[in-house]
């Protein structure tokens, strides 16, 4: 058979079993339960919220002062730092990395800052999210990505999964360290920044969050660089572009929903089952090669986490007693294992059922990173400074949107059945 026709068998193999999952109406009657169930959840949670504020004399301020910035005399600054300062730049580089070994000690890193200097929101969704990207790289050497991708093809997705993760950690670790460390001296040391390649566009912000503290735009300030920061570096990369982005794998990512970020909140009582059941909050990416549809996805995932307090209550006490090893064990023990209970199976067969084990089914296979992944060696970033533009990033200041829905359990169930469908389906096409 031919690549192409390969493709289309594929094609038509997966729709069909999707077709297959809508058609039931038992699948379909649950799904309508659950979403409506979601909606109401959302509701309820919503009418607690307490929705994080922009200051608009905030936002002018910085406004001005990006307009101000140099780039040219900010990246200039190594010239005036002293010897000590130097030896102190040396020993955050040290920290840096010995942290950015791997997604598992990113992850936890960023656990660290945000349970020390609590002030710093971004630091738990940093952590959050650096969560995800993890169960995402281990997903490509588990249960049932091998089935449905070629190891060149995973490989490559490791690498781009893997290549954004460093690269941010790289640039805004520093950036929370250089805080903790203006803490104890009790002096603003962001005149430092250059020397870890941060943009100008986060000097005037973090001077303003040391003299007023206000997390909210210290936080979309983050967002925005980071996403920047990847953008021409891994999204735009050719390599990534035509291995990653430009593959049926990509669309099929969206058609199975993989590209959600989930925020593990708190348990609750299953209908029908004497067990508790996995709450999860969350949004789904529509278009990762979007820049601003990242921002504003990162924007939302914020003002959920912070201004919701049962979810903010849930993640943080999740956060705080999960240790994060990149398996999806870590939240839903009770669908899946990073260790194999038997040898992998030459044939699927299926385990799921409205999102739910079967009675006496093997789980799903998620293993640990260790065991998925060995260390990659981190390329050095391409030098250079995205911010040129003020109009460019200000209208990400102009207000922070509440989602609607983003209670998911229900949805999260749906994916993990069109997945394993997906599965079933890559077999029948061969």
């Amino acid at each position: 058979m031919s690549k192409k026709n390969g493709v289309r068998t594929t094609r038509r193999s997966i729709g069909y079993w999707l077709q297959q999952l809508l058609a039931l109406p038992g699948a379909a009657f649950e799904y309508a339960i659950g979403k409506w169930a979601a909606l109401s959840a959302s509701s309820e949670m919503l009418s607690e919220a307490v929705p994080l504020q922009l200051s608009s004399s905030t936002v002018a301020k910085l406004t001005y002062a990006w307009s101000k910035s140099s780039a040219a005399s900010y990246h200039e600054a190594a010239s005036n730092w002293t010897q000590a300062e130097l030896s102190f730049i040396e020993r955050i580089r040290l920290e840096i990395a010995a942290c950015n070994r791997n997604n598992v000690t990113r992850t936890e890193a960023y656990r660290d800052v945000y349970f020390r200097t609590p002030e710093l929101h971004w630091a738990l969704l940093a952590h959050m999210v650096s969560r995800n990207g993890g169960w995402n790289m281990t997903d490509l050497q588990g249960e049932w990505l091998p089935w449905l991708l070629g190891k060149e093809q995973r490989v490559a997705v490791f690498g781009f999964l893997e290549q954004a993760n460093a690269l941010i950690f790289q640039d805004a670790y520093p950036q929370l360290l250089l805080y903790e460390w203006s803490r104890r001296e009790g002096r603003s040391l962001f005149h430092l920044l250059p020397a870890f390649g941060v943009s100008v566009f986060m000097l005037p912000v973090w001077k303003q969050f040391w003299r007023d503290g206000e997390a909210a735009p210290l936080t979309i300030a983050l967002i925005v660089n980071e996403q920047h920061y990847i953008e021409q570096r891994v999204v735009q990369h050719p390599y990534f572009r035509e291995k990653v982005l430009h593959t049926l794998f990509f669309g099929l990512q969206s058609l199975l929903q993989l590209n959600g970020v989930i925020f593990p909140y708190g348990k609750g009582k299953a209908k029908g089952e004497g067990m508790d059941a996995l709450r999860l909050s969350g949004l789904i990416l529509e278009r990762f090669e979007s820049l601003q549809e990242r921002i504003e996805l990162g924007k939302r995932l914020y003002a959920m986490l912070f201004g919701i307090p049962r979810v903010y209550d849930g993640v943080r006490c999740f956060a705080a007693a999960v240790k994060h090893t990149g398996s999806r064990a870590d939240y839903a023990p009770h669908i899946f294992a990073s260790v194999r209970q038997k040898p992998p199976q030459r044939v699927y067969t299926e385990r799921l059922l409205g999102g739910r084990l079967k009675p006496e089914a093997e789980p799903i296979y998620s293993p640990e990173l260790g065991a998925a992944w060995g260390d990659q060696p981190l390329e050095s970033p391409e030098p250079g400074d995205w911010f040129v533009s003020t109009s460019d990033v200000v209208p990400y200041f102009q207000k922070l949107p509440m989602p609607h829905s983003f209670e998911i359990t229900n949805e999260y169930g749906l994916m993990l059945n069109k997945i394993e469908l997906a599965v079933l389906a890559m077999m029948r096409g061969k």
